[in-house]
């Protein structure tokens, strides 16, 4: 049952869990931003998911079931059909030894849940509790086969076996949130593999004689040659999901010794809903990228290697400025997540349309804030700097191993000092952790001798006794232990000090020499605060950043 806002407005006011005031500043940010009053709420820390559940709960008179914190097993949810959990809505939720039987589902109101569920329960008491909808939809997850299974079935009764399968993979990808889809096709199968929270893992197999067909329906909604198996491919599919939402996906292909391989990204659009505290910000680091944003010119940069996430923070940022007085365009390849409210332009070197090209037209195109998906030649870095000078916001990313780098490579790359030191307003370099799930985290001892053996050099950072943790695996996370991925981040910010500098041509360790005296932490210091406040674990930690000198 999906309330209207109106409705849960009402809720939170009348239950106290809001104040009218806080309905009002989540109102206007909503009309600002374009998005729901939900999302200021729960990003100014003002609600979270679990009051908003609690003060349903409460306006219908039944307890509530935090599916969050409480994951029934499998076994458990598969004693509900699945077609009558999914018309019901409904979950079992726990078996006391009571004689009861708690159901939990996002409309408890039902009438007929008791009816339809007590030939299923016959010697139990129902009892009912209240769940959000998006929790019970994860839940229902346990439902699915493995696709293996469903390659099966759909392979043996040989109808449509191209569009189904290709339907089911996607379906699943989805399920799991999972950013990139590989087909990889071997002598006799085609091997297909997701890139779940960073790490590859086998989804499934199928016969090798199904590929043909399923290539070619996937060159066709990505508006590819059919008839080319011998050079690299790229193009776009907009997917409808079973739920009626579209989900834009960027398509390669490209020829191997065994034929010809596909990955798929999944641009996902939950990325749009991002606040700075899901990007795994520090409050410091969010008054500081704020402060910056305000500025009506200048220019901030994203660095990093690729995949570690420089676009979804861009894009977080670009949530903030969307407001219907500001003009913001884009210049990208590709254009990662369409946004209602900017303009957004491709890259497209079939036409010349060059990221140079492009931003020459941008700067014309009267913009407040432009993003630059890369930066990446003197050419397109001269023509941002004197963007970001002549009134303009520029966003941008930039491939550099941490801040202070980036600064001695645009000046390598012929900008001059003076016009760098007076349009940059911050640097910040990023890497992605996997997060440990909330479900199945627990804690475990550990001292500096067992510190020092993960990550050299690292005992200095950790107590002499420490308290750290990590996930035993659940079905929540699929048994990996890991569930979604936060960011750790190093700033840079542009004081008086560091724009003179700049001024004299400095090498990296300058840079950073500086910006430590001013309190810039390094990317493993923070990663630091996240493993000890149990966000990640320390091996992921020692996966992606070093320990500083």
């Amino acid at each position: 049952m999906q309330l209207s806002d109106d409705k849960l407005k009402e809720i939170l006011v009348s239950e106290d869990y809001v104040s009218q005031d806080d309905i009002k500043a989540a109102e206007k940010y909503a009309h600002e931003h374009g998005t729901n009053f939900l999302d200021y709420l729960f990003s100014s820390d003002a609600l979270t998911a679990d009051l908003l559940g609690q003060a349903v709960a409460e306006h219908l008179k039944v307890p509530y079931a935090d599916l969050n914190s409480h994951i029934p097993p499998k076994e458990q949810v598969l004693l509900i059909p699945e077609a009558t959990a999914r018309q019901l809505r409904v979950v079992v939720f726990d078996q006391p030894k009571t004689g009861s039987i708690l159901i939990t589902s996002d409309n408890p109101t039902d009438i007929n849940i008791k009816t339809d569920l007590q030939p299923l329960f016959a010697d139990k008491k129902i009892e009912l509790r209240y769940s959000l909808p998006e929790d019970i939809d994860d839940v229902f997850a346990n439902y699915r086969k493995t696709l293996s299974t469903r390659f099966s079935k759909i392979i043996q009764e040989q109808q449509r076996v191209a569009p189904e399968i290709i339907d089911e993979i996607v379906a699943d990808a989805l399920l799991f949130n999972a950013s990139d889809i590989h087909f990889e096709p071997q002598v006799d199968e085609v091997v297909i593999r997701f890139r779940v929270d960073g790490v590859l893992q086998e989804a499934g197999r199928l016969p090798k004689r199904y590929y043909d067909s399923m290539l070619n329906r996937i060159k066709v909604q990505a508006r590819l040659r059919i008839d080319e198996h011998y050079a690299a491919q790229d193009g776009a599919i907009r997917f409808e999901s079973a739920s009626g939402d579209y989900v834009d996906m960027r398509v390669s292909v490209a020829p191997i010794i065994e034929g010809e391989k596909v990955v798929i990204r999944l641009l996902s659009q939950y990325v749009r809903n991002f606040t700075f505290n899901d990007l795994g910000l520090r409050q410091e680091d969010q008054d500081t990228l704020i402060k910056a944003m305000k500025k009506p010119h200048g220019m901030i940069l994203v660095t990093g290697p690729t995949g570690s996430g420089k676009t979804t923070t861009l894009y977080s940022m670009i949530k903030i400025l969307n407001r219907p007085e500001v003009n913001i365009t884009t210049i990208e390849d590709p254009v990662e997540y369409k946004v209602d409210g900017i303009n957004q332009i491709q890259v497209n070197e079939h036409t010349n349309l060059t990221f140079a090209d492009g931003l020459r037209s941008v700067v014309r195109q009267d913009p407040d804030v432009i993003l630059v998906g890369e930066i990446r030649d003197h050419e397109t870095a001269e023509i941002a700097v004197n963007a970001a000078l002549t009134g303009h916001l520029l966003l941008s990313t930039f491939h550099a191993n941490d801040a202070a780098t980036a600064v001695p490579r645009l000046l390598d790359m012929g900008i001059e000092p003076f016009l760098l030191a007076s349009t940059l307003e911050t640097i910040l370099a990023q890497r992605l952790v996997r997060k440990i799930c909330e479900n199945c985290r627990i804690s475990f001892p550990i001292d500096l001798v067992e510190i020092s053996e993960l990550i050299p050099g690292a005992k200095k950072f950790f107590p002499a006794k420490t308290t750290l943790y990590r996930g035993k695996g659940c079905d929540s996370c699929h048994h990996t232990g890991f569930n979604g991925r936060s960011a750790i981040y190093e700033f840079i910010d542009m004081t008086p000090e560091m724009q003179a500098l700049i001024l004299q041509h400095p090498s990296t360790q300058e840079i950073w020499k500086l910006a430590r005296s001013q309190g810039s932490q390094t990317l493993f210091e923070d990663g630091v605060s996240k493993v000890r406040a149990g966000v990640t674990t320390i091996t992921e930690l020692a996966r992606v950043a070093e320990p500083p000198e």
